[in-house]
Protein backbone atom coordinates (compact mmCIF):
# COMPACT_ATOMS: atom_id res chain seq x y z
CA UNK A 1 0.00 0.00 0.00
CA UNK A 2 1.31 3.42 -0.89
CA UNK A 3 0.56 6.70 1.15
CA UNK A 4 1.35 10.11 0.67
CA UNK A 5 1.73 12.52 3.24
CA UNK A 6 1.69 16.51 2.72
CA UNK A 7 2.76 18.45 5.42
CA UNK A 8 1.61 21.69 6.98
CA UNK A 9 2.93 25.37 9.02
CA UNK A 10 6.06 24.51 10.46
CA UNK A 11 7.22 22.89 7.35
CA UNK A 12 8.16 25.97 4.97
CA UNK A 13 11.87 26.69 4.65
CA UNK A 14 13.59 29.56 2.55
CA UNK A 15 15.36 27.68 -0.35
CA UNK A 16 11.91 25.24 -0.59
CA UNK A 17 10.87 26.51 -4.38
CA UNK A 18 14.12 25.00 -5.70
CA UNK A 19 13.62 24.53 -9.51
CA UNK A 20 9.86 23.91 -9.21
CA UNK A 21 8.90 27.15 -10.16
CA UNK A 22 10.46 27.17 -13.66
CA UNK A 23 9.05 23.60 -14.42
CA UNK A 24 5.51 24.47 -13.58
CA UNK A 25 5.65 27.80 -14.85
CA UNK A 26 2.10 28.12 -16.00
CA UNK A 27 0.93 27.32 -12.55
CA UNK A 28 3.44 29.42 -10.68
CA UNK A 29 1.80 32.28 -12.91
CA UNK A 30 -1.75 31.27 -11.54
CA UNK A 31 -0.54 31.67 -8.20
CA UNK A 32 1.48 35.09 -8.10
CA UNK A 33 -1.95 36.27 -10.45
CA UNK A 34 -4.11 35.28 -7.60
CA UNK A 35 -1.97 35.96 -4.86
CA UNK A 36 -0.73 39.85 -6.02
CA UNK A 37 3.00 39.05 -5.28
CA UNK A 38 5.69 36.31 -6.46
CA UNK A 39 5.22 32.94 -5.13
CA UNK A 40 8.71 32.54 -6.05
CA UNK A 41 10.31 35.16 -4.38
CA UNK A 42 8.47 34.51 -1.41
CA UNK A 43 9.57 30.56 -1.25
CA UNK A 44 12.97 31.34 -2.38
CA UNK A 45 14.26 34.84 -1.47
CA UNK A 46 12.05 36.15 1.59
CA UNK A 47 14.19 39.35 1.38
CA UNK A 48 11.41 40.66 3.79
CA UNK A 49 10.66 37.86 6.57
CA UNK A 50 7.13 37.12 5.48
CA UNK A 51 7.38 33.34 4.68
CA UNK A 52 6.86 32.38 8.65
CA UNK A 53 3.66 34.25 8.59
CA UNK A 54 0.61 32.96 8.88
CA UNK A 55 -1.04 34.51 5.31
CA UNK A 56 1.91 33.90 4.25
CA UNK A 57 3.25 30.52 4.85
CA UNK A 58 -0.28 28.83 4.12
CA UNK A 59 -0.43 29.65 0.57
CA UNK A 60 3.25 29.07 -0.01
CA UNK A 61 3.34 25.46 1.60
CA UNK A 62 0.11 24.85 -0.56
CA UNK A 63 1.82 25.86 -3.67
CA UNK A 64 5.16 24.00 -2.99
CA UNK A 65 3.35 20.37 -1.87
CA UNK A 66 1.28 20.75 -4.96
CA UNK A 67 4.45 20.80 -7.38
CA UNK A 68 5.91 18.72 -5.16
CA UNK A 69 3.16 16.43 -5.94
CA UNK A 70 2.75 16.86 -9.71
CA UNK A 71 6.62 16.30 -9.83
CA UNK A 72 6.40 12.89 -8.28
CA UNK A 73 3.08 12.01 -10.04
CA UNK A 74 5.53 12.55 -13.42
CA UNK A 75 8.18 10.20 -12.10
CA UNK A 76 5.57 7.31 -10.72
CA UNK A 77 2.17 7.95 -12.21
CA UNK A 78 0.51 5.08 -10.11
CA UNK A 79 -1.73 6.88 -7.78
CA UNK A 80 -1.29 6.62 -4.29
CA UNK A 81 -3.82 4.27 -2.37
CA UNK A 82 -4.51 6.80 0.31
CA UNK A 83 -3.40 10.50 0.73
CA UNK A 84 -3.15 12.61 4.43
CA UNK A 85 -2.19 15.86 5.27
CA UNK A 86 -1.71 17.59 8.53
CA UNK A 87 -3.71 20.36 8.84
CA UNK A 88 -2.88 22.98 6.24
CA UNK A 89 -1.47 20.06 4.04
CA UNK A 90 -4.68 18.33 3.42
CA UNK A 91 -5.16 20.95 1.00
CA UNK A 92 -2.74 19.69 -0.49
CA UNK A 93 -4.05 16.28 -0.22
CA UNK A 94 -7.29 17.15 -1.52
CA UNK A 95 -5.70 18.35 -4.71
CA UNK A 96 -4.09 15.34 -5.57
CA UNK A 97 -7.42 13.42 -4.85
CA UNK A 98 -8.88 15.78 -7.39
CA UNK A 99 -11.40 16.95 -5.51
CA UNK A 100 -10.20 20.58 -6.61
CA UNK A 101 -7.81 22.19 -9.10
CA UNK A 102 -4.29 24.22 -7.64
CA UNK A 103 -6.31 27.67 -8.20
CA UNK A 104 -9.79 26.91 -5.94
CA UNK A 105 -7.35 25.04 -3.12
CA UNK A 106 -4.55 27.98 -3.27
CA UNK A 107 -7.99 30.41 -2.96
CA UNK A 108 -9.31 28.72 -0.36
CA UNK A 109 -5.79 28.17 1.48
CA UNK A 110 -5.28 31.98 0.77
CA UNK A 111 -8.89 32.96 3.07
CA UNK A 112 -8.05 30.49 5.58
CA UNK A 113 -3.95 32.20 6.25
CA UNK A 114 -5.60 35.80 6.24
CA UNK A 115 -8.29 34.62 8.64
CA UNK A 116 -5.92 32.61 11.36
CA UNK A 117 -3.81 35.08 10.64
CA UNK A 118 -6.08 37.84 12.46
CA UNK A 119 -6.25 35.82 15.12
CA UNK A 120 -3.91 37.59 18.20
CA UNK A 121 -3.79 36.78 21.33
CA UNK A 122 -3.85 33.15 21.16
CA UNK A 123 -0.55 30.84 22.34
CA UNK A 124 0.77 26.98 21.45
CA UNK A 125 2.66 24.74 22.98
CA UNK A 126 3.93 21.10 22.46
CA UNK A 127 3.57 18.73 25.21
CA UNK A 128 6.05 15.83 24.93
CA UNK A 129 6.22 12.42 26.89
CA UNK A 130 2.88 12.24 28.30
CA UNK A 131 -0.75 11.02 26.68
CA UNK A 132 -3.66 13.04 25.55
CA UNK A 133 -5.24 11.69 28.65
CA UNK A 134 -2.92 12.87 30.95
CA UNK A 135 -3.08 16.72 28.99
CA UNK A 136 -6.61 16.65 29.25
CA UNK A 137 -7.09 15.97 33.02
CA UNK A 138 -4.11 18.08 33.70
CA UNK A 139 -6.22 20.89 32.02
CA UNK A 140 -9.48 20.29 33.67
CA UNK A 141 -8.13 19.28 37.35
CA UNK A 142 -6.60 22.90 37.11
CA UNK A 143 -9.40 25.12 35.71
CA UNK A 144 -7.23 25.84 32.35
CA UNK A 145 -9.99 26.57 30.78
CA UNK A 146 -9.15 28.81 27.83
CA UNK A 147 -6.77 25.39 26.50
CA UNK A 148 -7.72 22.53 24.79
CA UNK A 149 -5.74 20.08 22.57
CA UNK A 150 -5.45 21.39 19.02
CA UNK A 151 -3.09 18.69 17.51
CA UNK A 152 -3.18 14.82 18.84
CA UNK A 153 0.46 14.45 16.46
CA UNK A 154 1.56 11.28 18.21
CA UNK A 155 0.83 8.82 21.49
CA UNK A 156 2.69 10.92 23.68
CA UNK A 157 3.05 14.40 21.48
CA UNK A 158 0.24 16.46 22.41
CA UNK A 159 -0.59 20.20 20.99
CA UNK A 160 -2.53 22.46 23.04
CA UNK A 161 -3.59 25.90 22.49
CA UNK A 162 -5.13 28.78 24.38
CA UNK A 163 -4.62 32.30 25.36
CA UNK A 164 -0.73 32.98 25.08
CA UNK A 165 -1.06 34.16 28.82
CA UNK A 166 -2.67 31.02 29.62
CA UNK A 167 -0.06 28.98 27.96
CA UNK A 168 2.98 30.19 29.13
CA UNK A 169 1.38 30.15 32.60
CA UNK A 170 0.09 26.25 32.45
CA UNK A 171 4.21 25.14 32.13
CA UNK A 172 4.66 24.36 35.17
CA UNK A 173 1.23 22.22 35.65
CA UNK A 174 2.58 20.20 32.72
CA UNK A 175 6.44 19.94 33.49
CA UNK A 176 5.75 18.54 37.27
CA UNK A 177 4.39 15.60 35.61
CA UNK A 178 7.41 14.81 33.95
CA UNK A 179 6.07 16.63 30.17
CA UNK A 180 8.67 18.52 27.85
CA UNK A 181 6.69 21.96 27.41
CA UNK A 182 7.75 23.76 24.14
CA UNK A 183 5.93 27.47 23.35
CA UNK A 184 5.70 27.50 19.49
CA UNK A 185 5.91 30.41 17.64
CA UNK A 186 2.45 31.14 16.50
CA UNK A 187 0.04 34.03 16.58
CA UNK A 188 -2.81 32.09 17.21
CA UNK A 189 -4.52 28.79 18.76
CA UNK A 190 -5.34 27.35 15.46
CA UNK A 191 -7.61 24.43 16.38
CA UNK A 192 -9.23 25.53 19.01
CA UNK A 193 -12.34 27.12 20.10
CA UNK A 194 -10.63 30.48 19.58
CA UNK A 195 -11.26 30.01 15.91
CA UNK A 196 -14.50 30.26 16.14
CA UNK A 197 -14.70 33.69 13.99
CA UNK A 198 -12.65 32.33 11.66
CA UNK A 199 -14.61 29.35 11.21
CA UNK A 200 -18.04 31.08 10.59
CA UNK A 201 -15.93 33.32 7.90
CA UNK A 202 -14.13 30.28 6.06
CA UNK A 203 -17.66 28.46 6.25
CA UNK A 204 -19.32 31.44 4.59
CA UNK A 205 -16.61 31.96 2.06
CA UNK A 206 -16.24 28.20 0.70
CA UNK A 207 -20.27 27.78 0.71
CA UNK A 208 -19.82 29.15 -3.32
CA UNK A 209 -17.41 26.62 -4.39
CA UNK A 210 -17.88 23.18 -5.81
CA UNK A 211 -15.66 20.21 -5.01
CA UNK A 212 -15.52 16.88 -7.16
CA UNK A 213 -15.89 13.57 -6.37
CA UNK A 214 -12.26 12.20 -4.72
CA UNK A 215 -10.14 10.09 -6.83
CA UNK A 216 -7.91 8.44 -3.85
CA UNK A 217 -9.56 8.08 -0.20
CA UNK A 218 -8.57 11.20 1.71
CA UNK A 219 -7.85 10.86 5.22
CA UNK A 220 -9.87 13.49 7.41
CA UNK A 221 -7.88 15.61 10.17
CA UNK A 222 -11.66 16.03 11.81
CA UNK A 223 -12.13 12.03 12.28
CA UNK A 224 -8.77 10.79 11.55
CA UNK A 225 -10.80 8.70 8.95
CA UNK A 226 -11.64 8.56 5.16
CA UNK A 227 -13.37 11.13 3.97
CA UNK A 228 -17.12 10.86 3.47
CA UNK A 229 -18.79 13.22 0.72
CA UNK A 230 -19.44 16.09 3.02
CA UNK A 231 -15.62 17.84 2.68
CA UNK A 232 -16.87 21.11 3.36
CA UNK A 233 -18.23 20.23 6.87
CA UNK A 234 -14.72 18.59 7.62
CA UNK A 235 -12.88 22.01 6.06
CA UNK A 236 -14.63 23.86 8.33
CA UNK A 237 -14.85 22.42 11.54
CA UNK A 238 -11.00 21.31 11.29
CA UNK A 239 -10.41 25.19 12.08
CA UNK A 240 -11.65 24.13 15.50
CA UNK A 241 -11.16 20.58 16.42
CA UNK A 242 -8.07 18.87 17.24
CA UNK A 243 -5.44 17.94 14.20
CA UNK A 244 -6.39 14.06 14.66
CA UNK A 245 -3.05 12.74 12.71
CA UNK A 246 -2.28 9.91 15.77
CA UNK A 247 -6.04 8.40 14.88
CA UNK A 248 -5.03 8.50 10.98
CA UNK A 249 -1.91 6.60 10.63
CA UNK A 250 -3.40 4.14 12.97
CA UNK A 251 -6.07 3.59 10.72
CA UNK A 252 -3.89 3.25 7.76
CA UNK A 253 -1.48 0.59 9.99
CA UNK A 254 -4.67 -0.85 10.79
CA UNK A 255 -5.06 -1.60 7.20
CA UNK A 256 -1.65 -3.53 6.63
CA UNK A 257 1.95 -2.54 5.77
CA UNK A 258 2.56 0.62 3.62
CA UNK A 259 5.42 2.87 1.90
CA UNK A 260 4.91 6.22 2.46
CA UNK A 261 6.54 9.36 0.68
CA UNK A 262 6.08 12.94 3.13
CA UNK A 263 5.44 15.06 -0.31
CA UNK A 264 6.62 18.23 0.66
CA UNK A 265 9.57 20.34 2.01
CA UNK A 266 10.60 18.65 5.35
CA UNK A 267 10.79 15.71 7.06
CA UNK A 268 8.42 16.60 9.59
CA UNK A 269 5.79 14.20 9.31
CA UNK A 270 8.57 11.16 8.72
CA UNK A 271 9.53 12.06 11.85
CA UNK A 272 5.81 11.82 13.40
CA UNK A 273 5.45 8.15 11.43
CA UNK A 274 8.07 7.18 13.41
CA UNK A 275 7.45 8.11 17.35
CA UNK A 276 4.29 6.67 16.16
CA UNK A 277 5.22 3.36 15.78
CA UNK A 278 7.48 3.45 18.67
CA UNK A 279 5.20 4.82 20.70
CA UNK A 280 2.07 3.30 19.80
CA UNK A 281 4.01 -0.38 20.34
CA UNK A 282 4.98 1.21 23.76
CA UNK A 283 1.25 1.75 24.54
CA UNK A 284 0.19 -1.67 23.33
CA UNK A 285 3.08 -3.01 25.61
CA UNK A 286 2.16 -1.17 29.05
CA UNK A 287 -1.34 -1.94 28.74
CA UNK A 288 -0.75 -5.71 28.82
Amino acid sequence: MKVYFFPGQGSQKKGMGESLFDTYGEITGFADKILGYSIEKLCNEDEDGLLNRTKYTQPALYTINCLKYLELKEKDPVLPDHVAGHSLGEYSALFAAGVFDFETGLKMVVKRGELMDQAKGGGMAAVIGITPELVNEIISSNSLDSISIANLNSPLQTVIGGLKEDIDDAKDYFTSKKAMFIPLKVSGAFHTKHMDIARDEFAEYIDGFEFSKSKIPVISNYTGLPYNEDIKTNLVKQLTNPVKWTDSILYLMEKGEFDFVEVGPGKVLTGLMKRIKKEALINKTLSK
